[in-house]
């Protein structure tokens, strides 16, 4: 695998903590976007598309070409950007193929016997070790379970995409209580990651801005192995399944959880309009265990 270094422009959005990503070529001047958030309000059930459309616009203000829309994996905290960007672009949207478990397990969470979960909702699903390529730039698909069942990394020459595996070394670990999640499974994620150049740069998917710092998105293999507050405490699986459990014991769900699977299972597509012109989303009660409130994670 080379180790191209690819142009990495981030836009954050604070609402969330979520970090989007416009990754290039530098030498085709074509590009990925990652993770795009939809932007919803709970309270009043709008939603808009202002991160999107900056995504657009930058790509448009810096004569790009965009080949892929990419996930990650179906997210609990933002509602997915995906289907409004293809709807735009007219570019292909992927994901891993391990979505269609997640697929599945929220099926029977909703009640939606006639949901159809096979992933036909992405244009390309991807399975652990598979390539393609933007531009001139090789892009190799890591399965990262441990946060979901779908979770994977997308290492584009000299730099991994982990979304929520690792965070900042000074935030730790991602929490693995959403349902089909597993703490196990993220340590053997992050030990494969880990055993990447040192040189690597790690992009997050999120950041909390512990301390009240401003918002961070890149480190490096080395200062993770280095400096990672969880992975420094933790030297076995059996260490790092007590501390992430026991932290994740005190975690509240995200307050957007119920709202985004729903839409993000279907790669970010909303419900169908009623005969009254108006969509809207299933809400199940009592699905999800209640914990205190606390930060997120």
């Amino acid at each position: 695998m080379t180790t191209t270094r690819p142009e990495v422009t981030a836009f954050y959005d604070r609402p969330t903590g979520s970090i989007q990503y416009i990754v290039t070529d530098p030498v085709t001047r074509r590009c990925a976007i990652i993770d795009p958030v939809l932007d919803f309000d709970e309270r009043s059930g709008a939603i808009s598309t202002t991160n999107a459309d900056a995504l657009v616009d930058y790509i448009a203000r810096e004569q790009l070409t965009l080949e892929w829309i990419l996930d990650t994996h179906p997210h609990a905290d933002h509602l997915s950007a995906a289907t409004y960007l293809k709807a735009r672009t007219g570019v292909a949207m992927a994901i891993g193929r391990h979505v269609i478990d997640v697929q599945l397990l929220w099926r029977d969470i909703y009640n939606w016997p006639d949901f159809v979960a096979d992933g036909a909702q992405w244009d390309s699903l991807f399975d652990d070790g598979d390539t393609f390529w933007i531009g001139m730039l090789p892009v190799k698909v890591l399965y990262s379970p441990g946060h979901t069942l779908a979770s994977i990394t997308y290492l584009i020459g000299d730099s991994a995409f982990v979304h929520d595996t690792l965070f900042m070394p000074d935030s730790g670990t991602a929490r693995c209580d959403f349902p089909g999640g597993s703490a196990t499974s993220l340590w053997h994620s992050i030990q494969k990651i880990m055993t990447l150049p040192d040189e690597t740069r790690v992009f997050v998917g999120h950041d909390y801005c512990p301390g009240g710092r401003e918002p961070l998105w890149e480190s490096s293999v080395a200062e993770q192995r280095a400096t990672n507050i969880h992975m420094t405490k933790c030297r076995t699986e059996d260490d790092f399944v007590a501390l992430r459990e026991a932290r994740d014991r005190t975690l509240p769900m995200p307050r957007l959880i119920l709202f985004a699977l729903q839409v993000n299972i279907c790669g970010g597509r909303l419900p169908a309009p009623e005969p009254n012109g108006k969509r809207y989303l299933k809400f199940p009660l009592d699905a999800l265990p209640r914990l205190p409130d606390a930060a997120p994670d």
